[in-house]
């Protein structure tokens, strides 16, 4: 058995003295295991990180064994992880996330989102909007994803503002008023892509996805967020924080 595939790393763990057991999110063949001789070595260290775009050919006997991958780089993020802790906690939580997939199912839609926001994470402002769609697409990959399109009470598709926490559908303003302080609140960015976002929008939307990425997904399998997660929150809130006291500072000298 042999195929090609372009993989993203998700995970690697030693193996034997030298070999390493590489986790790939592959573009037809969803997420896939294979042995890579040589992958505890440090000339291979570099192209074994996650977040890293190769070209993967797998061989095996049998379709049923795990077999052994030879890699190629096509796209190696090392520099962005390296000068951004954002990207770096980031790709990590990504990353483990990522594992809950059921092993050799196709995922061509995640992986086309994945790729576009490792391809966009370096961006300070516009990666907090990325992770928080990503965890949305995964649990809608999962068979938990959220309805924010229409009015779980009156089915209209307009006003819609909360989020219920028992049924993961959308509510409007006028449904949601006497239960506001029990609902989560729906960021606009997140049922429309060109809508407007602020900070406080991005913080509701994690609030939202990581409500039910815990109850639905983590909890249930006894396992809990890593402190990746929390991690990529806080350098992304440092960042912002920078960037929002920079941009202040150049309109003061400017004016």
């Amino acid at each position: 058995m042999e195929w090609s595939d372009e993989g993203i790393v998700i995970g690697v763990r030693r193996h034997g003295e030298s070999s390493a057991i590489v986790e790939l999110l592959t573009r037809r063949r969803g997420r896939h295991l294979g042995m890579v001789r040589g992958g505890g070595s440090r000339r291979l260290a570099p192209l074994l990180q996650p977040g890293n775009t190769v070209n993967a050919v797998w061989r095996a006997r049998l379709e049923e064994h795990m077999g052994n991958y030879t890699l190629e780089p096509l796209l190696l993020r090392v520099e962005m992880l390296m000068i951004q802790p954002h990207a770096t906690y980031g790709i990590t939580h990504m990353s483990q996330l990522l594992r809950l997939l059921p092993e050799r199912d196709p995922q061509s839609r995640l992986y086309a989102t994945y790729t576009a926001i490792l391809n966009a994470f370096g961006d300070v402002r516009a990666a907090g909007i990325l992770l928080a769609r990503f965890e949305l697409a995964l649990l809608r990959e999962l068979g938990f994803g959220l309805e924010l399109e229409r009015c779980a009470a009156t089915g209209q598709c307009e006003d819609l503002i909360y989020v219920s926490p028992r049924s993961g559908r959308a509510v409007s303003r006028a449904a949601g008023a006497p239960y506001a302080e029990r609902l989560f609140g729906l960021p606009p960015f997140l049922v429309h892509a060109s809508s407007p976002c602020s900070e406080l929008d991005v913080e509701e939307a994690f609030r939202l996805t990581g409500f039910f990425l815990q109850n639905r997904v983590l909890e249930p399998r006894g396992l809990h967020f890593s402190e990746a997660r929390s991690g990529f929150i806080a350098a992304w809130r440092r960042a912002n924080a920078v960037e929002t006291s920079c941009n202040s500072v150049a309109s003061t000298l400017a004016s």
